[in-house]
């Protein structure tokens, strides 16, 4: 039992060598070339959201009743740690990358916290759990800490490299006036499109070097950011219609998220990312073997 445990875990090992292999291949061109590096983009990056994808599936079949006499809330968190040890066990992930996500989970659970609280909180958590903290479920911080997974799986699977970076003590400041702000702005205004314009011209000239085959291609940072904060926003809609939490606008019946939570999300993907290029900035300064 345990031989074939080890063979499957190196078989998973292997298979992630797999996609990072650059090896030259000449013979691909036109449109040919497109197709298979649009292939091992999308391979590439449903590898990397593998955590988020599993967490995700899980959010459809645990039902709300929940299972086994066990609230749903408790099992969504059963289920995202075992994802996130078998990940660490089957080296899909490493150790520096658990603890990064870690740090992840207390940032986002910090942030549901202060949301939930008081007589008008921004979402709520209706449901029943033994695992709540605060009036949040403790599953509730694996949402943000699966958004620092993907950055971190996609930055290593397809070679991101930053060109044009800005200064790590100005992308710092803002990636901290953007989480602080997710705070204030219910004390003191919100100030979101103005760090938003802040970080554009922080941003302008950021490129994203990124190899979905054998050959690097790029894009604007800002453009990533967008991205991803998007997909993130079809995500929460997906998740408040299985009633995982509601807005106020959603008690009585469900209806879209609305739009501005995208420009939300992005500013947090930009916070994330910052965090993920940060701590590589500092493990390459202090020379830390990978």
């Amino acid at each position: 039992m345990t031989l074939v445990a080890e063979g499957r875990r190196d078989l998973l090992s292997a298979l992630d060598r797999r996609l990072i292999d650059n090896a030259p291949h000449p013979q691909l061109t036109g449109f040919r070339r497109f197709v298979v590096e649009f292939v091992m983009f999308g391979i590439k990056e449903a590898r990397a959201c593998l955590f988020a994808g599993l967490f995700f599936i899980s959010i459809f079949a645990v039902p709300r009743a929940g299972l086994f006499g066990i609230p749903r809330y408790d099992v969504l968190l059963i289920i995202a740690l075992a994802i996130q040890i078998w990940m660490v066990w089957t080296k899909l992930e490493t150790m520096d990358e658990l603890k990064a996500i870690c740090l992840f989970h207390v940032v986002g659970f910090a942030l549901e916290a202060f949301k939930t609280a008081g007589a008008n909180p921004s979402w709520t958590y209706q449901d029943f759990a033994y695992t709540k903290l605060l009036g949040v479920p403790l599953f509730s911080g694996f949402m943000y800490a699966a958004v620092g997974s993907y950055i971190i799986q996609a930055w290593r699977l397809l070679d991101v490299r930053i060109r044009h970076h800005p200064p790590y003590w100005m992308a710092i400041g803002v990636a901290v006036a953007i989480y602080l702000n997710f705070f204030t702005h219910h004390y003191i205004g919100d100030y979101r499109w103005y760090l938003a314009a802040l970080a554009i011209g922080l941003y302008a000239r950021t490129t994203v070097i990124y190899r979905p085959f054998d050959r690097d291609r790029q894009m604007p940072m800002l453009l990533a950011f967008i991205l991803i904060g998007f997909f993130i926003w079809v995500a929460e809609n997906i998740s408040t219609f299985f009633a995982i939490w509601h807005y106020p606008n959603q008690l009585g019946a469900w209806s879209t998220v609305h739009l501005g939570k995208w420009s939300s999300w992005t500013l947090l993907v930009m916070m994330t990312f910052t965090i993920v290029a940060s701590l590589k900035h500092i493990r390459a300064t202090i020379h830390i073997p990978k």
